[in-house]
């Protein structure tokens, strides 16, 4: 369970997303680590990566539901895994600079080679 009060959210296409998620980016909003709450299944998932930086999977279907992110400070949800719509829309995309060579962004919204500045 996570509230809808997320701070941010992108459209990442660093390699490391592309790989997580599948698709050309992974269209993420983040939030504080502690407004995620885990009501079921915690022994049903899959953590790939460490306490502080990973990606959370649901050990059923493989999905990805969310990064910790910032030292375990905050997290990533992943929009795709939410039953309902979020307040909040990617304004932006990270890692342009290594985005899918056979992907073309045809949006307007800011584009930054790595990291938003």
């Amino acid at each position: 369970r996570v509230e809808d009060a997320f701070l941010y959210a992108s459209n990442c296409h660093c390699s490391r997303c592309r790989a997580a998620t599948g698709p050309a980016f992974k269209a993420f909003a983040g939030i504080e680590r502690e407004k995620l709450e885990l009501t079921d299944g915690l022994d049903a998932l899959l953590i790939v990566g460490e306490e502080a930086l990973n990606d959370t999977r649901c050990g059923a279907c493989g999905s990805l539901l969310f990064s910790v992110v910032w030292d375990g400070a905050y997290v990533h949800v992943a929009l795709g895994s939410l039953v309902n719509a979020p307040g909040i829309r990617p304004r932006k995309h990270l890692f342009v600079g290594s985005k899918a060579p056979w992907f073309e962004i045809t949006d307007d919204l800011p584009q930054f080679e790595e990291h938003a500045t």
